[in-house]
């Protein structure tokens, strides 16, 4: 049996039930044997409501090597040493129509790096949604763009949905308006059945959304 069968997942841990939000004792991982910190990535999304009545989204990823290290053109690097920094912000409607994108690369590991942003303004008036990975890589895939900041714009998609909708759905519920993003009751929103707790016959749906519970897609009409 080879290391990535089922013995592989065997091994899993899962400390999900050793607490429930708002209890004295949320999960956590175990403790860990002993060991040295070698790499940090960190990546960070921020979402903000602008005056002028837009949105921007803000995403922040660094890669440091916590050990000195030479590069692939021979250049010693001390410990830690940071070899990504890349920043993005990008504007958007309430539609999540992408209004503009302003990137910075304040560390890279070639000088050639920089370059590869600039495709990203062939995002703009593009919308986040169905097809959003088919859009970056039609815009920036491959050697026409950067890996990295491809990553970053995918993700950031979900921090715009957690952004924008939910702060809107939250007005509308405090204002005691229907809510936004379940007002059309024939058209689910795009989270719903994505996941376990979103499942259309699940007890989530049941309890927050019972106008989808038990939904399935309307068959589509026969090519003509």
């Amino acid at each position: 049996m080879s290391a990535a069968g089922p013995t592989q997942g065997a091994q899993h841990r899962s400390a999900q039930r050793e607490g429930t939000p708002g209890s004295a004792t949320p999960p956590t991982l175990s403790a860990p044997v002993a060991r040295q910190a070698v790499h940090t990535r960190t990546i960070e999304f921020q979402g903000y409501l602008r005056d002028d009545g837009l949105w921007d989204i803000e995403a922040t990823m660094r890669d440091q090597r916590e050990y000195e290290y030479v590069t692939r053109e021979l250049e010693r690097r001390p410990a830690p040493s940071t070899v990504h920094h890349m920043l993005l912000r990008v504007t958007l409607d309430h539609r999540m129509v992408i209004q503009a994108i302003e990137s910075a690369l304040p560390a890279v590991p070639f000088p050639e790096c920089p370059k590869a942003a600039d495709p990203l303004g062939r995002l703009v008036g593009a919308r986040l949604g169905a097809g959003w990975r088919k859009t970056i890589d039609e815009a920036m895939g491959g050697i026409t763009g950067c890996t990295h900041l491809r990553e970053l714009m995918f993700n950031l998609a979900t921090a715009a949905f957690q952004t924008i909708p939910v702060y809107r759905s939250n007005l509308d519920r405090r204002a005691g308006r229907p809510d936004t993003r379940t007002v059309d009751v024939k058209r689910p929103p795009p989270h719903f059945g994505k996941c376990m707790t979103w499942d259309f016959n699940g007890p989530v749906m049941q309890r927050v959304a019972p106008e989808f519970f038990g939904w399935t897609p309307p068959p589509r009409d026969p090519p003509g």
